[in-house]
């Protein structure tokens, strides 16, 4: 794991931002419309866009899929702890910022492993906000993640969390062992707990977006992308929520989809611990 940096609690370097190849976060920014991203990060997100067009309306509806879930979970689930992992640079309204307009409180541990996402987020947060911690660490690492003294401060793993990992498995690729992370995950969670994840597949479109993933591999993470039974599996033995494992505009939408909407090739689903 790596440290927080010079004024972190480990004393050490700060940890150096990577200019030289794209990173995912920061071309997920650049989808957003955000600026916390470089001419690197820009080029891979514009070839990115050639090959697949509907990515911004993606990003933009696993977005959404990300708001909708907090709120259910919050409101009707009773969650008042969330672990957001592959959190991303900050784009209002954060998951914080949407579970406490329900429920004024609610404790997040956001995790990413980009110095830029953990520097821009400590700013957005400031010092004053006990109930929030940010994370520098990678989910290939889950121990480190969950043993980490910043995530302990706000998550008690005796009573129920919700585990985010909105777009951020299929930068795992199958020799890193998805299933072994998630599995370590999952097991750190007691019943009653929940797992929103979202998680991109080449099914919905007829070049299965070959040209699209293949700008990955020049970024700081490859996009591995995964048909449906592939992404139930790392649900493992939760239960999904109803509409189940669907493309994440089809998770509970709040307005009718536009006749003319892109097909969206990100699934989306929201699991529990214990049925």
């Amino acid at each position: 794991m790596t440290s927080l940096g010079s004024d972190g609690p480990s004393g050490a370097p700060a940890p150096r931002i990577d200019t030289s190849r794209p990173h995912p976060a920061r071309m997920y920014d650049y989808f957003l419309g955000g600026k916390d991203n470089y001419e690197v990060d820009q080029r891979a997100a514009e070839e990115f866009m050639r090959a697949a067009p509907e990515v911004r309306e993606g990003v933009l509806a696993n977005r959404r899929f990300m708001h909708r879930a907090v709120r259910h979970l919050v409101a009707e689930g009773g969650i008042r702890q969330i672990l957001d992992v592959g959190t991303g640079l900050p784009t209002e309204p954060n998951a914080h910022q949407i579970a406490r307009e329900i429920a004024p409180g609610t404790r997040v541990a956001y995790v990413d492993n980009d110095p830029i996402v953990s520097t821009h987020s400590m700013a957005l947060l400031g010092d004053e906000d006990a109930d929030t911690s940010v994370v520098l660490a990678d989910l290939r690492d889950p121990l480190a993640i969950l043993d980490h003294p910043e995530v302990r401060k706000v998550i008690d793993f005796d009573l129920p969390v919700a585990l985010l990992l909105v777009a951020v498995v299929h930068f795992v690729s199958e020799a890193e062992d998805p299933d072994r992370i998630l599995a370590t995950l999952r097991d750190a969670l007691p019943t009653g707990s929940y797992l929103v994840l979202s998680h991109a597949t080449g099914d919905v479109h007829e070049d299965r977006r070959e040209d699209a993933a293949a700008v990955y591999r020049k970024a700081t993470a490859s996009m591995n992308l995964r048909p449906h039974a592939r992404v139930l599996d790392l649900f493992g033995d939760f239960t999904l929520l109803d509409p189940g494992l669907v493309r994440v505009d089809q998770w509970r939408p709040e307005t009718p989809a536009r006749p003319d909407a892109p097909r969206i090739g990100i699934y989306g689903g929201v699991a529990r611990k214990g049925g």
